[in-house]
């Protein structure tokens, strides 16, 4: 067994105790393949950000009846990283996308750090090595892919299905790779990290990635009228510089951004014309930024949005008849609970209305509501009522009026009044409900290394041997043909894998998936299905690529 091959055998949990749990059959309630030899399969992943237990069985008694996800119920998931019980979005990404545990921050690599009870320890020579994810694998098949976020889409999870970077923060790297993946429909926000520009996460490289979309024959859209409009087999959706406005705000604050459940839809069209069949990942992302926050509006109008999103999925799935559909959160956030101390003695009688009838009464989330506060503070109660609290007493006034931190009160108050508690601001280590329907659909306690394993198993690929063709280390795959190597760092925002030997010269440029081939005569630049990635000790290269040298 190759060292990687150990790694990997030592990071999943699955193994021989978990196989029986995974649901090697579907259940008779599923449509079922129509004929597996003919028609092509399809994987639609679905993550809720951050979504824990008491934040959808909150939504359900907000919506007043059943979620879309209540008849996918097929088990539950556990969520803990490679170094902790509590999971960060990257490495909880990285475990749904690659089949492995990995270390906070981490996105698409092993780990450095392996403590987690029942994990082997990482060889250290392969600590930050890229390992190959689920949309690549459907890549290599011939499938269309998608990706889908209200966040950018360079957000920890999405970058987790589609890039490799040693950190979530490199949205300059993580820009690239997406881009240069070849990826049919990308949909979110994120606008900001493809172009050069002053802000925050604008391009450092000088590489206008708009212009290379251009050159790919991308259809760049910016407006849900102009998602909806287009025709096109590759569609780039740019709805928003940073992150999409929540669901219950967007008819105020952007009205022209289209909602999740419109851009699931449109994608599922647009890839389902693929003869080979399609992989498409979407996150309902800002759940986990409310859950942040504790707002609880802001909680329940994204889980809602994400779960009219899951209804397109399922219908979609329903009629196809070979298409696998999961959901899941990613990890808990928040401690997020129906009943607090004020219900202490009073839980058993106290009904559903008491806790849904004071947010009934939000017209928007806490952010929606604050972008309407003015400078000098003296619309604070019409803003308040905005968030659902109105009849402010004098004391509820006065605390707003002095308040360092206006947004955070606000959620206590409601919350409050509500009845809804919460023990943290951050994540939190339960496990999460696995929803998933149609043929091999996953069942039972799952580990989220599972998912990963499952989704490529329906597909018809093995993540680890995938990980062998697409991931070599470059400088030991050149220099056993006769190359000697270097890695090119003059301009630190443009590192090059350089190989040589005689007269020829093979450059690779990070992030993206081109080979550059120079003699004395000439300059040639190949395009392959695969990516260069850089961790920033070593450049990994695909067999593509270095078969693309003669």
């Amino acid at each position: 067994m190759s060292k990687v091959s150990k790694k990997v055998a030592g990071l999943s949990l699955a193994g021989a105790l978990v196989i029986s749990s995974i649901g090697l059959t579907s259940l008779k309630e599923n449509v079922q393949a129509k004929d597996k030899q003919k028609e092509p399969t399809n994987v639609i992943m679905m993550v809720m950000d951050g979504t824990s237990a008491g934040a959808t069985t909150l939504s359900r008694w907000y919506k007043g009846d059943n979620l879309a996800m209540d008849e996918m119920m097929a088990g539950g998931m556990r969520t803990y990283s490679a170094e902790s019980a509590i999971t960060d979005s990257a490495p909880a990404a990285t475990a749904l996308a690659t089949g492995n545990k990995s270390n906070d921050k981490y996105v698409g690599v092993l780990p450095s750090i392996v403590n987690s009870p029942g994990l082997d320890p990482v060889n250290p020579e392969d600590a930050y090595k890229p390992v190959a994810n689920v949309l690549e694998g459907a890549k290599q098949l011939g499938k269309a892919t998608g990706i889908i976020s209200t966040s950018e889409i360079q957000h920890a999870t999405p970058a987790g299905f589609s890039a490799h970077v040693t950190h979530r923060s490199n949205y300059g790297d993580i820009a690239e790779q997406q881009v240069y993946q070849g990826i049919d429909v990308v949909l979110g926000g994120g606008k900001e990290a493809l172009s050069p520009g002053t802000t925050k996460n604008a391009r450092q490289d000088g590489e206008n990635l708009l212009e290379v979309l251009d050159e790919n024959n991308y259809d760049i859209v910016e407006s849900r009228d102009e998602l909806l409009a287009s025709k096109s087999s590759k569609i780039w959706g740019s709805f928003a510089p940073s992150a999409l406005a929540y669901d219950f705000d967007r008819e105020t604050m952007k009205p022209s951004e289209p909602t999740l459940a419109e851009m699931t839809k449109k994608a599922i069209n647009t890839l389902n014309k693929d003869k080979d069949g399609f992989f498409l990942f979407v996150e309902g992302s800002k759940i986990d930024w409310a859950a942040h926050g504790n707002d609880t509006i802001g909680m329940i109008s994204d889980t809602l949005a994400f779960d009219d999103a899951v209804k397109e999925a399922l219908e979609f799935a329903k009629e196809d008849g070979n298409t696998m559909v999961i959901a899941v959160s990613d990890h808990g956030n928040s401690g997020i609970t129906l009943g607090n101390m004020n219900t202490d003695s009073t839980y058993s009688e106290t009904p559903v209305s008491a806790y849904i009838d004071p947010l009934k009464k939000a017209k928007m989330t806490v952010e929606g509501a604050l972008s309407q506060l003015n400078s000098e503070k003296s619309n604070l109660k019409e803003v308040a009522a905005l968030y659902g609290l109105d009849n402010l007493t004098t004391e509820e006034l006065e605390k707003l009026n002095s308040s360092k931190n206006v947004g955070s009160d606000m959620t206590k108050m409601l919350a409050d009044r509500a009845n809804i508690g919460f023990t943290t601001g951050g994540h939190t280590g339960e496990d999460v409900f696995l929803y998933s329907y149609g043929p091999s659909r996953p069942t039972g306690l799952v580990e989220n290394t599972d998912l990963a394993k499952k989704m490529a198993q329906f597909m018809g690929f093995d993540l680890e041997q995938l990980t062998n063709k697409l991931y070599m280390n470059a400088k030991e795959a050149f220099e056993k043909k006769g190359y000697s190597t270097r890695i090119d760092v003059t301009d630190p925002n443009n590192p090059v894998f350089v190989a040589e030997k005689g007269r020829q010269i093979v450059e690779l440029p990070a992030n993206k998936n081109i080979v550059i081939t120079k003699t004395s005569k000439s300059t040639q630049q190949k395009e392959i299905n695969a990516i260069t990635v850089y961790n920033g000790d070593n450049f990994y290269i695909s067999e593509q690529a270095l078969k693309a040298v003669k």
